[in-house]
């Protein structure tokens, strides 16, 4: 294998949002043997490479689920944009169903609530990390507003009233998954528009083009390295595309049953460090 694909939340990350230094340590030591190491993520690049930077760690970077690449120094390499007229009917949609929305551009994330995007952050930790204790969870969900920018507007009308914003990703969140289903088909005929998820809680809206898979394919023709030669490794449904468009997809012990059956392996959970497991095996074949 000559490059190794892995996303970030569930996956290279442990339940308290770092790289551990067992993965950081298996990820050096691939490269140090001529392996590519790239992460995509449905997580902004800001935010993604907080936690890589940390852990001294050097790659290029999918983000927003493929909406845009950067290289290894931070400069965007490739974006898709959003259908504004598309973006409008996802928050038409999002908005009778009473969903909480993000919108993430190229001027940061745009909220409309300070309040509700804490408490939202919250709800998603507490499923995600059942052993933190309540302040310890409030304090981390704090943290996102040091990672990333976000500015909280009166109206989400207001985004569009903005002639130098690109929109790359909406991240709509409710806790009733009634409400998650009833967009979910609302919007799934729309051609211009796929629809992931990354939890239980949440759907992710993106232009088609922008999926791990289509970037990964793109990143891996800029680097001359075909896909069979690839191994991709995540652990949700925004995952699935470079599971399958890899040459070996790698499930995480944490992932969902489906997602397990979807890929061509399953390795440990994040907290197990699934990815340095996955990384040894790859290193031991290699040799």
């Amino acid at each position: 294998m000559k490059l190794i694909a892995s996303d970030l939340d569930g996956t290279l990350l442990n339940e308290i949002g770092q790289v551990s230094e067992n993965n950081a340590a298996a990820i050096k030591k691939a490269v140090d043997q001529g392996i590519r190491f790239v992460v995509a993520t449905g997580r902004s690049w800001d935010s993604a490479s907080k936690p890589l930077q940390a852990a001294g760690i050097t790659s290029p970077v999918i983000s927003l689920n493929g909406a845009t690449i950067y290289d290894e120094d931070g400069e965007l390499l490739h974006e898709v944009k959003m259908n504004r007229d598309v973006a409008k009917e996802v928050l038409s949609v999002c908005r009778e169903a009473e969903m909480y929305l993000e919108f993430f551009t190229n001027k940061g994330i745009y909220s409309a609530s300070r309040e509700y995007f804490v408490e939202v952050l919250v709800d998603i930790m507490k499923s995600a990390n059942p052993n933190l204790t309540e302040e310890e969870i409030r304090a981390n969900a704090h943290l996102r507003f040091q990672n990333e920018p976000v500015e909280f507007i009166d109206d989400y009308d207001l985004i569009f009233e903005m002639d130098d914003v690109v929109i790359y990703k909406i991240l709509g969140f409710s806790l009733k998954p009634e409400k998650l289903a009833g967009v979910r088909a609302s919007l799934g005929k729309e051609k211009e528009l796929v629809i992931t998820s990354s939890g239980d809680i949440n759907l992710e809206f993106n232009h088609p083009q922008a999926q791990k898979g289509v970037a990964l394919k793109n990143l891996a023709d800029r680097l001359n390295i075909p896909m069979e030669d690839i191994v991709a490794v995540g652990d949700n449904w925004n995952d699935v595309s470079m599971l399958q468009a890899a040459g070996k997809g790698i499930a995480m012990g944490n992932a969902s049953d489906e997602i397990k059956q979807l890929a061509d392996g399953v390795t440990k959970s994040n907290i197990e460090d699934g990815v340095a497991a996955l990384i040894e095996s790859i290193l031991i074949g290699k040799n």
